[in-house]
C-alpha cells in the first residue's frame, strides 16, 4: 500500500494486533453489514472465485482471511477433500464455526486460527488458495503473499478478491461519496466498533489494485497473472497461478 492505514490511530498495538481487535468487536454483525452496505453483491463476486477455483480442480483449498466463513463454506460446496479456513479473529472463527457446524460441513470444512504471514502449514500443501477482501488487511503484504506461495504446490491457485477504485466518471464519484460517507454512518449505526467502518473504506483506498496488485503478484513469484474487474471496478478477483 502506498500509505500505513490502521484502524485505530490513537493506539500503540500494530496493525496485526489492531484488525484482530476490530475484527472481534464486529464479528456478531459482521455478516449482516456486509450483505447491508455491498447490496448482497459480495455473494455473486464470491461465486466467480468459486467457479475458478472450480474450474482448476483444487482438492486441498486454503481460505486465508476467511472471517466467518462464507467462501470456505462455498468452496465446500464443489466437494474438494478438505477447505480451511484460517483467519486472525477469534471472534469472526467463532461464528464461522457455528455456520460450518449448521451446514452439517464439520468433516470438509477446519476453522484455524492463525496468521497469513507465519502460515502453520508445510510446503507445497494446497492445489488452491483464496483470500476474500482480506488482503489490504495484511501487514506487510508480501511477506504474506510468499507465505501463500510457499504452501501452494506447482501449478496451484491463487484467487484474491479484493476491493477496488473505479476510475470512470459518474462511478467513480457516486462510489467515493459513498465509501467517505455512507458506509461509515451505516457503521456507527449498527456496529459495535464505529471505527472499523472508516477503516475498511481508508484501507480500500490505499491498496495498490488492478494492475498494481498484479504485478505484485508476480514480483512475488507466480508465473501468471490476471484480473477481472467487477462492478464498475468498485472490486477486482485476480488470479495468479503458481
Amino acid at each position: 500500500m502506498s500509505k500505513k492505514v490502521i484502524p485505530y490511530k490513537d493506539s500503540d498495538l500494530g496493525k496485526k494486533e489492531q484488525i484482530t481487535q476490530m475484527f472481534d468487536k464486529v464479528s456478531s454483525n459482521y455478516d449482516f453489514l456486509n450483505r447491508l452496505l455491498t447490496f448482497g453483491i459480495d455473494v455473486k463476486w464470491r461465486k466467480k472465485v468459486v467457479k475458478i477455483v472450480q474450474e482448476a480442480k483444487a482438492k486441498r483449498i486454503l481460505d486465508i482471511a476467511t472471517g466467518t466463513g462464507d467462501l470456505a463454506i462455498m468452496l465446500a460446496d464443489i466437494n474438494p477433500e478438505k477447505v480451511v479456513g484460517l483467519d486472525l479473529s477469534p471472534g469472526m472463527l467463532e461464528v464461522g464455526k457455528i455456520k460450518v457446524k449448521e451446514k452439517g460441513l464439520d468433516k470438509k470444512v477446519d476453522m484455524v486460527l492463525g496468521d497469513s504471514e507465519k502460515l502453520p502449514f508445510e510446503d507445497q500443501s494446497f492445489d488452491a488458495a483464496t483470500v476474500g477482501f482480506g488482503v489490504r488487511n495484511f501487514e506487510n503484504l508480501e511477506k504474506g503473499l510468499k507465505e501463500i506461495y510457499r504452501v501452494l504446490k506447482p501449478g496451484g491457485s491463487f484467487v484474491v478478491l479484493e476491493t477496488s477504485q473505479p476510475t470512470k466518471f459518474p462511478v467513480r464519484q457516486g462510489y467515493l461519496f459513498y465509501s467517505k460517507y455512507i458506509i461509515p454512518t451505516m457503521g456507527k449505526l449498527f456496529s459495535k466498533d464505529s471505527k472499523a467502518y472508516s477503516y475498511l473504506p481508508e484501507s480500500a483506498a490505499a491498496f495498490p489494485f488492478g494492475k498494481a496488485f498484479n504485478n505484485i503478484l508476480l514480483k512475488t513469484g507466480f508465473k501468471s497473472s490476471e484480473f477481472y474487474p467487477q462492478t464498475f471496478g468498485s472490486a477486482t478477483i485476480y488470479h495468479a497461478i503458481k
